[in-house]
């Protein structure tokens, strides 16, 4: 069996007290090569329902940090998902690095977040097996 391999990346910058987006870009790495995101009707299903999870863990993680009094300035992120053959999701990895305008996250403010990005809409209608390995990390 061949696995298959998709890798996105994001970068964002944020404005105001809630973390609202200011500016985003999604690339996606394509026959080894990062290109500009530009989804439409002719993408292909599998690249948006990947997108849609990728989207659903980076508003979580936006939003319950602002819950959490942690105001970003700006954010990337990687996105590793590994399929089968047969396109069923084995497993997915998301790594955030932000830096913040203000706050101090403690370990229990990490923890609230990454448990929380488990519970997007997205990611509570993945299956059990799936391992679904979230990482968040902050730096003024």
């Amino acid at each position: 069996m061949t696995d298959r391999f998709f890798s996105l990346r994001l970068n964002c910058t944020y404005q105001g007290a809630e973390n609202n987006i200011d500016d985003l870009s999604i690339e996606v790495l394509n026959d080894g090569e990062w290109e500009t995101l530009e989804l439409s009707i002719r993408s292909p299903g599998f690249l948006l329902f990947i997108n849609g999870l990728f989207s659903c863990q980076h508003l979580y993680m936006r939003i319950n940090s602002a819950e959490r009094d942690l105001v970003l300035e700006k954010a990337s992120a990687e996105f590793e998902v590994v399929a089968d053959e047969t396109w069923h999701i084995k497993n997915v990895d998301v790594a955030f690095s932000v830096k913040l305008k203000s706050g101090t996250p403690g370990e229990d403010d990490i923890a609230y977040i990454k448990d929380r990005m488990g519970h997007c809409p997205v990611s509570s209608n993945l299956p059990e097996s799936i391992q679904l390995q979230k990482s968040v990390h902050f730096h003024g």
